[in-house]
Parts: C-alpha cells; structure tokens; sequence
C-alpha cells in the first residue's frame, strides 16, 4: 500500500470516528427522550440532528469507507448490495441485513417529508444506531492492519 493510500484511509477514519462521537452524542440525547406521540420543539430539532447524523455516519462508511477498504482488499466495486456483502464477509459488520435496512431507513430519511413517517423514522434509527456504530468500531479495528504497515 502506497503512502498516499495510507493518508487517505487514515483521514477517511478520523471523518468516520468524528461522526461517530456526534451520532453516540445525538443517540444518548434522544434515547433519553424516547419516542412520543408529540414532541416539544426541541426534542424535534435534537431528533432531525440525530437522524441527519445517522445518515450522514451511515454513507461516511459504506460509501467512503467500505468502498476504500474493497480498494486495498483489491476487490471489484459493484453495487452498495455487493460492498455491504463484502464487508459481512470481512466481519466488519455482523449482519448485511441490517444493513441494507439502515441504508433504506437512510433513504427514507433523505426522502421522507410527511411528519407521521418522520415519527416512525425516529424509531428505526434509535433501533439501528447500535448496530451502525458497532460496525464502524469493527472498521476501524480491521482498518489499523493497513494503517501500522
């Protein structure tokens, strides 16, 4: 692996772990407030943060990262379904399942505009942040083979 590859993987994880300390922080606030049938304003604000960085860590890492991690495992690009595989495979994830749902809940996040399926979004994301973040650890720790070379 060239040095520049190097740089680059080492800034793609410090984008990845930066994003993940907000999303663990936006993920403890709205635990704590739980889902609700109505929210203050300000719990709705700390939600649409928390889904935004959910959406936001998810891409960071399967479009970034996993897509940069098959680059150095020479393997050959193919779909989001094929690196999702792929890196299932590598045990960077546990479940590829989880995480075709955390891309769809990620598209319905970019997508969704009527405020009753907003409700249900913030569910699903609450549901899937612990999985989402312990693939990044699980990144990260396979990622430093390449980084101490």
């Amino acid at each position: 692996m060239t040095n520049q590859m190097r740089l680059l993987l080492s800034q793609e994880l410090k984008i990845l772990n930066d994003a993940r300390e907000v999303l663990f922080y936006s993920f403890n606030k709205c635990r704590a407030i739980g889902i609700k049938e109505v929210y203050e304003p300000e719990e709705l604000e700390s939600f649409e943060s928390f889904t935004g960085r959910f959406a936001r860590l998810s891409d960071i890492l399967i479009q970034k990262v996993f897509r940069l991690v098959d680059e150095l495992d020479l393997d050959s690009s193919g779909t989001i379904r094929d690196r999702i595989n792929r890196a299932e495979k590598k045990e960077l994830i546990a479940s590829s399942d989880i995480f075709i749902e955390i891309r769809m809940v990620r598209n319905d996040i970019a997508h969704e505009y009527l405020p009753e399926a907003i409700h249900d979004i913030f569910g699903k994301v609450l549901a899937l942040t612990p999985h989402l973040l312990e693939g990044v650890e699980s990144t990260i720790s396979y990622c430093q083979k390449y980084i101490s070379k």
